[in-house]
């Protein structure tokens, strides 16, 4: 993706859309639980502000965010939990301005990236446009258990295009992340959009792993917001099977997943 601005002014509606849901609540709703034990709406939210002030330190200070990557080595399993934590014990009026200044800032610095610049992370060194992808990605995540503690139901939109593009693109690294060997053949993904009235495709037509299936089942699956099982999604081929018992499309160690709807509590 060689100009990052379309990714980027997606990435301000995703956030947009969900400032307006979260702008009005009260009190009492910011500590509402969600989907991800452990974790309130004021996590959830805490939780973005702090990715996009990691983001904006990799894109703007190079060396600050190596402090950052040594202290996510030092605590691998704590470090995300307490930049959630600490947030979240903020007045929510504080955390939403907190996450507002700090996504407006991020924008900003993506914009005025050079061409070409790649910033480091806690996976692969990103392109602007790659950053924007990720944090769109993120926030359409988080945003949806959000919506899930509120109970309302988030229409689905062309944005997704962007989570499944990433989700493709990770597909290697999910396999390292579980400690296996990425497949050597390409696979062919082709998704159904949000609105029913398109196909997007990936890899090879006559590649002979395959994943089919809803655009928003499949971006669900790579986000860890539903469980496989729970999902339409069909493989053809062993690697490509595999694949969606593992499939994530963020950085970092595989979380734990969402545990069948039968199964939850």
């Amino acid at each position: 993706m060689s100009d990052p601005t379309p990714v980027i002014d997606d990435l301000r509606e995703e956030s947009e859309a969900l400032d307006a849901l979260v702008a009005g609540l009260s009190p009492g709703q910011w500590a509402l639980a969600t989907p991800a034990p452990g974790w309130s709406i004021a996590h959830q939210l805490a939780h973005l502000a702090w990715t996009d002030r990691g983001a904006l330190v990799a894109v703007t200070d190079a060396d600050g965010f190596r402090a950052l990557v040594d202290r996510a080595v030092a605590a691998p399993g704590t470090f995300v939990d307490e930049g959630a934590r600490e947030g979240a014990a903020l007045p929510p009026a504080e955390l939403l301005a907190s996450w507002r200044q700090t996504r407006t800032a991020l924008d900003k610095a993506l914009r005025e990236a050079p061409p070409g610049a790649r910033f480091p992370w806690y996976g692969p060194p990103m392109s602007a446009a790659s950053m924007a992808t990720a944090r769109l990605m993120e926030t359409w995540a988080h945003g949806l258990d959000i919506a899930d503690a509120l109970g309302v139901v988030r229409p689905h939109t062309a944005r997704l295009r962007h989570v499944a593009r990433i989700g493709v693109r990770a597909r290697d690294y999910a396999f390292v992340a579980h400690g296996l060997t990425p497949p050597t053949a390409p696979f062919r993904v082709e998704l159904t959009t949000p609105d029913g009235l398109d196909v997007w495709k990936y890899g090879p037509e006559d590649a002979d792993q395959r994943v089919t299936g809803a655009a928003v089942d499949f971006c669900l699956l790579a986000t860890q917001r539903v469980h496989r099982a729970d999902t339409a999604l069909c493989a053809v081929g062993a690697d490509a099977d595999r694949w969606l018992d593992i499939a994530q499309a963020f950085a970092g160690p595989p979380g734990p997943g969402r545990a069948p709807k039968g199964e939850r509590r």
